[in-house]
């Protein structure tokens, strides 16, 4: 990354409901055209007569102040759904907001078609833990319909003071009728990068928002998983599923973790200061390992910009679902000390000149949710599965030595525990083979119970595993130490 790149850009998906972000404060120099500058009088003096007709003739006294906010806020609203009028009260609300502390549900909203539309639940928060999802329709906020209101009225409505509840009605795709969801505010505190050891070697990092320190917090993650696997990781899973975005320096601050050089991303707009690119520095913190990154319909700018990165430098294979879509930077225009604008200034580009916005990032494989269950019986009577090792006076395998054949089973013995059958000399001490068998079966326990758990992850870690067999395989061998009198490769 250029250091002299201002990284004042911020990327937001929708209004903050208890996540933290960020967003840029800058003024843009605008070098206007002369019919830029020209003022449409005939369109002004019709503002100024319909003002002056309702403040003489509306059935209330309006507040002059109000009438002219709610003129500029229409004015930036009609223009996209990110655009915004800030007034003193939402201004503060912004600030707030990035704080990441406040009582709220902890979900990424947006509007469509007059309603509440969920962007994205966050991790381990009251709208996660109800089991709202990405997609959702919020269509009334206890007894208020959300027809109507405005983005920052509804947001206004959903915040409130820790423990307190709230009831949302709530339309689903798929779902026949609105269901209600009753949610405790609470404080919304965003952990935004969390790790595990899925199995040896391999590696999950989950981002679930990218603020100021998400580079550093992925970065010390990475290591944690090395010291506990005691070696490099042989790859790892990027989850950012339900990922609403968050600031852009921690995008290309993530991006650059992995990669060595190229483009990151960059974004183009009218003005100047709106055109800027990012690249990547020297230095991936894995080496080459594989990498597979998780994706789907709540990923949304900041991750679309990483998924988009590392897709085009064939850095990662993308797995899951297609990306939400919002590939356009917002950024914050003070008007003076208490007020400012939330105006789309540019689009995002992937590094291969990709537009992210309304297209969103297409993973390489596609892989749906799912719900797996086991067959509980057979778990809980641990029924070994049946082979042809088991059948009374089965052909024996021609490769094995005579002492290696099995000895024949009496109709009334039990099947073995093992598939191979057991030599009537075999020690009773557990022998090395035995226990790799053992660690086996317990890696096959922990799949199993990660496909219920979590289909996607279980497959995403599978196709790892296959990168990381293939990139094993087609890379050169280490050259072999040889004494001073031979010059054979081993």
């Amino acid at each position: 990354m250029h250091p002299n790149h201002r990284l004042a850009v911020g990327v937001l998906a929708g209004a903050l409901v208890g996540v933290t972000a960020s967003l840029s404060l800058n003024v843009f120099a605008f070098k206007q055209t002369p019919n830029d500058t020209e003022l449409p009088l005939e369109q002004l003096q019709k503002f100024t007569e319909v003002y002056a007709r309702v403040k003489q003739d509306y059935v209330e006294t309006p507040d002059s102040k109000e009438m002219i906010n709610n003129a500029i806020r229409g004015m930036l609203t009609g223009l996209d759904p990110h655009s915004d009028y800030l007034d003193e009260e939402s201004f503060k609300e912004l600030q707030v907001g990035t704080s990441g502390e406040f009582g709220g549900l902890g979900i990424e909203v947006g509007m469509e078609d007059g309603f509440v539309k969920v962007i994205s639940p966050i991790d381990d928060t009251p709208a996660q833990k109800a089991g709202l999802m990405a997609g959702d329709l919020i269509i009334r906020l206890d007894e208020a319909p959300v027809k109507g209101l405005t983005l920052n009225d509804a947001v206004k409505l959903m915040r409130g003071k820790p423990g307190t509840k709230i009831d949302l009605l709530i339309v689903r795709e798929g779902k026949d009728k609105p269901f209600k969801v009753t949610l405790t505010r609470d404080v919304i505190k965003v952990q935004s990068v969390k790790s595990r050891l899925l199995e040896a070697g391999y590696g999950y990092v989950r981002i679930s928002s990218f603020q100021a320190k998400t580079t550093d917090a992925l970065i010390e993650a990475i290591h944690k998983l090395k010291a506990e696997n005691k070696q490099n990781l042989r790859g790892i899973v990027l989850d950012l599923r339900n990922n609403p975005g968050g600031v852009l320096n921690a995008a290309v601050g993530v991006s650059d973790a992995f990669l060595n050089d190229g483009k990151i991303v960059y974004t183009e707009g009218r003005v100047e200061d709106a055109k800027m690119e990012y690249t990547a520095t020297t230095g991936d913190e894995l080496d080459g390992a594989p990498i597979v990154v998780l994706v789907n319909q709540g990923s949304a700018s900041a991750s679309e910009i990483v998924a988009g990165a590392l897709q085009d430098h064939q850095r990662a294979l993308i797995v899951g679902q297609k990306t939400f879509g919002k590939g356009s930077v917002q950024t914050v225009l003070p008007l003076d000390e208490k007020t400012a604008l939330k105006l789309t200034t540019a689009r995002y580009f992937t590094p291969a000149g990709r537009s992210i916005q309304a297209e969103g990032i297409k993973p390489d494989i596609d892989v749906k949710p799912l719900k797996v269950t086991a067959d509980d019986q057979a778990a809980e009577e641990d029924i070994a599965p049946l082979s042809e090792a088991d059948f009374n006076k089965h052909l024996s395998n021609p490769n094995k030595k005579p002492e290696e054949a099995a000895t024949p089973t009496k109709p009334d013995e039990s099947a073995p525990e093992s598939a191979e059958p057991i030599s009537g000399t075999a020690p009773a001490v557990p022998t090395e083979n035995d226990s790799a068998a053992a660690i086996v079966k317990k890696g096959e326990a922990k799949d199993k119970s990660l496909a219920a758990e979590d289909y996607q992850l279980f497959e995403a870690l599978n196709i790892l595993k296959g990168m990381d067999l293939v990139l094993n395989k087609t890379r050169p061998a280490p050259a072999a130490t040889t004494s001073a009198t031979e010059s054979k490769p081993l």
